[in-house]
């Protein structure tokens, strides 16, 4: 796999872009996290997903009922169970997100300067004279002028399923607005967007504890979307409220950037936060055109340094109806990986697109050929400059074993982790092969029952670029008292060899702990 690394400075021979791709066990370092929906809830299309390359599977609750929902989860339980592919479970929360109800679900169209009211009487039907909201304080935000976006899960407002509105007057509750394009709003909900400004509703709603406290709760979530993530105070409250919910105080928080209010706060958010989701849908509306690049470049070097996972979104919306991106989408999915982000997010392309497992396999192809010509070296010296000296006792092994794994050509780095947090270091310095993260069970009591801990800190592994975790036999102690303890390393190796990123002959760093000292070892393999 390293072999394969190229500059984009240097000089690359056009006829080698023809080349085919060479198969590989991991599609791609770049993770996908995938939406299940009304088009890809079958264990039959689950499990394509898995092969491809999804390995996180995200619960949107802005659409469907719990009862849909779990009825998904079951079928990804026995996809992985047939696949043998692990996928962590994301629970995607409403948040202070506007709706507009449309109860006879029969499509509104709308015409270009043509007035429509929006009314927070949830009572009037959806028509193109009337469209009723969630929210009774839009009044109060908006003035003449203001922007307001309308459309089905996703929208741009420059294509015929979305709407672009401009205030035209206040009165009373209700604003009445111009529409500047024409569109049809086929669908029972539909999302409602004011650009740049402020909406008093609360971040983590009443409906999104309920979905919490029982639905994630009973299955155990490894993370939480929090959308519309405004302040670090917002992470915190949900933290705060995750732990009051037994196992779900390990479930990790990405906070969902979606507006001006959470880019202004975002030092702060990625403080507080595991990840980051860059929703650039919203965040594309609020922001200039112009602007959005640059947010994206900014967000993800953050992250990068911080060590926390960035995730992308919007980036084949076509793909929702067509079975090849565009160009220029196709470009912006390795634009992406280049900048340094952990993962793409798949919304609407597999929720109700009509190519879920396609689109999955063509960001994941796109992903691992922008992986090839990725600056590792100019990355790796930026983030070592970037975390300066002294460095910790565990950042000091972690950039020395993704040194000694590319200065020896190493084919792997294996990790043994009871926390995942070492493994995820090395991942932070985008080492160009894989880290294999051997996560060692504990035995852990709350003193009515035993259990091991181990597959939360497996599964939340899977949203970080490069890191592909294999959970250890329980019965192997987390450090080893000598040096000569190998059965696990065995079992690592193993695995590797049965993935095809081990060959004989090849070298692999190793990365464990003796006793009380954290150990980086380079083993050559033989026949």
């Amino acid at each position: 796999m390293h072999s394969n690394h190229l500059l984009l400075e240097e000089p690359i021979r056009m006829a080698t872009i023809l080349e085919p791709s060479k198969p590989s066990f991991f599609p791609a370092m770049t993770k996908i996290v995938g939406t299940l929906g009304p088009r890809s809830r079958s264990v039959e299309v689950i499990s394509d997903c898995l092969k491809t390359g999804m390995s996180v599977a995200r619960f949107d609750f802005s659409w469907g009922d719990a009862d849909s929902h779990q009825e998904t989860l079951e079928n990804l339980k026995t996809a992985i169970k047939s696949t043998t592919k692990l996928c962590a479970v994301m629970l995607d929360t409403v948040g202070a997100e506007m709706q507009v109800v449309n109860k006879r679900e029969t499509s509104i169209t709308l015409k270009a300067e043509d007035k429509v009211t929006l009314t927070p009487d949830q009572g009037q039907e959806a028509t193109s004279a009337v469209l009723p909201i969630n929210f009774a304080g839009l009044a109060k935000a908006v003035k003449k002028g203001d922007t307001i976006f309308v459309g089905q899960y996703l929208f741009t407002g420059s294509e015929t399923t979305s709407v672009w509105l401009e205030v035209d007057e206040v009165k009373g509750d209700d604003v009445v607005c111009v529409t500047k394009n024409s569109a049809t709003l086929a669908g029972s909900l539909f999302t409602l967007h004011a650009s740049q400004i402020r909406i008093d509703l609360p971040t983590l709603s009443e409906k999104d504890k309920e979905v919490i406290s029982t639905w994630g709760v009973k299955n155990k979530i490894d993370f939480l979307s929090l959308s519309y993530t405004r302040h670090a105070e917002d992470v915190r409250e949900a933290r705060d409220f995750l732990s009051k919910h037994g196992d779900l105080s390990q479930t990790q928080i990405f906070a969902k950037i979606e507006n001006v209010e959470g880019l202004t706060h975002f030092d702060e958010i990625l403080q507080e936060a595991d990840g980051i989701i860059l929703s650039r849908g919203n965040l594309g509306i609020d922001l200039p055109p112009e602007k959005v690049f640059l947010f994206q470049k900014s967000a993800v070097y953050k992250c990068n340094m911080a060590g926390k996972p960035a995730v992308v979104t919007r980036v084949v919306d076509s793909m929702t109806d067509n079975l090849r991106p565009t160009r220029a989408e196709a470009t912006d999915v390795a634009n992406a990986v280049l900048d340094g982000c952990d993962a793409i997010l798949l919304g609407a392309e597999t929720l109700r697109g009509l190519y879920p497992v396609e689109t999955i396999s063509t960001v994941g192809k796109i992903c691992a050929e922008a992986e090839k010509v990725f600056n590792q070296d100019q990355y790796f010296k930026r983030t070592v400059k970037f975390v300066g000296e002294p460095m910790t006792h565990l950042e000091s092994i972690a950039s020395s074993a993704v040194r000694a794994a590319l200065k020896v050509k190493a084919s792997v780095i294996i990790c043994f982790t009871s926390s995942g947090r070492a493994a995820r270091l090395i991942a932070k310095y985008r080492p160009t092969m894989p880290v294999l993260s051997v996560v060692i069970p504990r035995l852990k009591t709350n003193q009515l029952k035993w259990s091991f801990s181990g597959a939360f800190e497996a599964r939340q592994s899977l949203v970080v670029r490069g890191l592909f975790p294999l959970l250890a036999d329980p019965r192997h102690p987390a450090e080893s008292t000598n040096a000569t303890n190998e059965s696990v390393l065995k079992v690592a190796l193993d695995h590797g060899k049965a993935s095809g990123v081990i060959k004989s002959h090849d070298r692999v760093v190793v990365c464990q702990k003796v006793g009380d000292a954290s150990v980086v070892k380079i083993i050559e393999l033989e026949d």
